[in-house]
C-alpha cells in the first residue's frame, strides 16, 4: 500500500491507496505549529480504527503548498512509518510540460491534478479545485499545463463578509433554496452561493472557449458537489483526484526507476 498526503493551506488529506484505488482517507487541520508526534499519532490512530496495518505501507508520497509543516510531516513519516517520503517537485518529478511563465510558481497540487485528470480523461481540460482558494487550471489536448486562474475560496469570501461588515453574522455555508433571501442569514447565503456559482460558470465558459468545444471540465475539493449541483458545468466531480494523481506519479516514478535498473 501507498500513503499519499496532500498538504493544503486549510487541511492535510491522507489517502491510503492500494495498487488500483484510494481505499481510505482522513483529514487533519493544517496547523503551522503541529509537531511530528501529533501527525504521527493521529495517522497511527486512524490506521488502528480502520483496521489497516501501517507496516504494509511501502512508500509515502507528499505534495504540499505549505513549507512550514513539511519538517514535522516528513519526520512523522520517518518516525512512525519508517519511510523516507517522496516529495513532489523535489525527489519526485512531474511528467508534464509546464507552460507557465515561471514554472516554479505553480502550486504542486495543481500540477498533480493536471496529471491525474489528463491520465483519466485524455482530453483538453479545465480542472476546478475548491480549496482555501479556488483554482481553475487548463490542460491542452497534448497534456501540457497551460496555466489558469486563482479565485478567493468560498469560505474566505464568507469570512471576509463577517469580519468586515459589523452587522452581518457568521452563517452556515448552505444553499438557502431561494435566491431572494427573506432574512439576513438567507440573503448572505444566497449572495455567496449563487454569486460563487456565477463566477465559476463564467470562468469555466471563458476557458472552454479558449480550449475548444471538446474540453472536459473536472471538479475536485470540498465544495465541488454543492457548486456542481447548482452550476451544471462539471462533466465529472472527482473528490480524490489529487490523491489519485499522487499514486500515478508514484507509479511512473517506480517504472522509471525499474527501467533504469536502480
Amino acid at each position: 500500500m501507498i500513503l499519499a498526503i496532500d498538504i493544503g493551506n486549510t487541511n492535510m488529506e491522507f489517502g491510503v491507496c492500494d495498487s488500483q484505488r484510494v481505499v481510505a482517507t482522513f483529514r487533519l487541520g493544517t496547523n503551522r505549529d503541529i509537531t511530528s508526534d501529533e501527525v504521527g499519532l493521529f495517522a497511527s490512530q486512524f490506521f488502528l480504527i480502520q483496521g489497516l496495518d501501517k507496516s504494509q505501507i511501502q512508500d509515502v508520497v507528499i505534495t504540499s503548498v505549505v513549507p512550514q509543516v513539511m519538517y514535522s510531516v516528513t519526520n512523522a513519516i520517518k518516525k512512525y512509518f519508517n519511510r523516507t517520503p517522496l516529495i513532489v517537485g523535489e525527489n519526485l518529478p512531474f511528467p508534464i510540460a509546464n507552460l507557465y511563465d515561471n514554472p516554479k510558481e505553480v502550486g504542486a497540487d495543481r500540477l498533480v491534478n493536471a496529471v491525474a485528470a489528463y491520465q483519466k480523461y485524455h482530453a483538453p481540460l479545465v480542472i476546478v479545485d475548491f480549496g482555501t482558494a479556488t483554482t481553475f487550471d487548463a490542460v491542452d489536448a497534448d497534456g501540457a499545463y497551460l496555466g489558469g486562474a486563482i479565485y478567493p475560496g468560498i469560505k474566505i469570501s464568507m469570512d471576509a463578509l463577517f469580519q468586515k461588515a459589523s452587522k452581518l453574522p457568521r452563517v452556515e455555508l448552505v444553499n438557502p433554496g431561494n435566491v431572494i433571501g427573506k432574512n439576513t442569514v438567507n440573503s448572505m447565503q444566497s449572495g455567496v452561493i449563487y454569486g460563487y456559482v456565477g463566477a465559476v460558470k463564467n470562468i469555466v465558459e471563458l476557458m472552454k472557449n479558449s480550449l475548444g468545444s471538446e474540453t472536459v471540465v473536472v471538479a475536485t475539493g470540498g465544495l465541488s458537489k454543492m457548486i456542481g449541483k447548482e452550476s451544471g458545468v462539471f462533466d465529472h466531480i472527482d473528490k480524490t483526484l489529487t490523491l489519485e494523481g499522487l499514486m500515478m506519479l508514484y507509479r511512473i516514478y517506480r517504472e522509471t526507476q525499474e527501467g533504469s535498473g536502480r
